[in-house]
């Protein structure tokens, strides 16, 4: 059976009005394409991605950190909860075919080396530069067409 991608959106749980736009922009491109939303189900970045998802009427996956599925943002269709804290980190580069980051601190960080070590590709929007296996973008739709070529 033919199963739809699985696009990690990754960044920080606190972002700038302007990288919120980014994650929503992309998440709303994401949803149009029939591909699921996987991400760490908080605020930030996450809702971003999400709500753009959701707004397109796509699925979306919140891999949380704590165990309340209540905590995951409003955008959240499928919220997973782990009682893992950053260890979810491990969950969504694993759920996830190909990630995005977008911004981001050292969680995100954490995830792009993740990620990096087990082959995944990661495509960078305004995140940590000078990473070597970054495929960096300037754009969503730069990322879409990224993510179209790549697995």
């Amino acid at each position: 059976m033919d199963r739809p991608k699985h696009v990690g959106v990754i960044g920080s749980g606190e972002c700038s009005d302007s990288i919120y736009g980014l994650a929503r922009d992309l998440g709303l491109e994401i949803g149009k394409k029939g591909w699921i939303l996987v991400c760490g189900g908080l605020g930030g970045v996450m809702e971003g991605a999400a709500r753009g998802c959701a707004e397109a009427g796509g699925t979306t996956v919140g891999i949380l950190p704590g165990m309340e599925k209540g905590s995951a943002n409003p955008h959240i269709k499928i919220p997973i909860p782990t009682g893992l804290g950053d260890g979810r980190n491990l969950l969504v580069v694993r759920a996830s075919d190909v990630l995005v980051s977008i911004s981001g601190g050292y969680g995100t960080l954490s995830e792009i080396g993740l990620a990096l070590k087990m082959n995944r590709p990661v495509i960078g929007l305004e995140t940590w530069k000078d990473i070597q296996g970054i495929h960096y973008v300037s754009d969503p739709q730069e990322a879409i067409q990224k993510i179209s070529e790549l697995k």
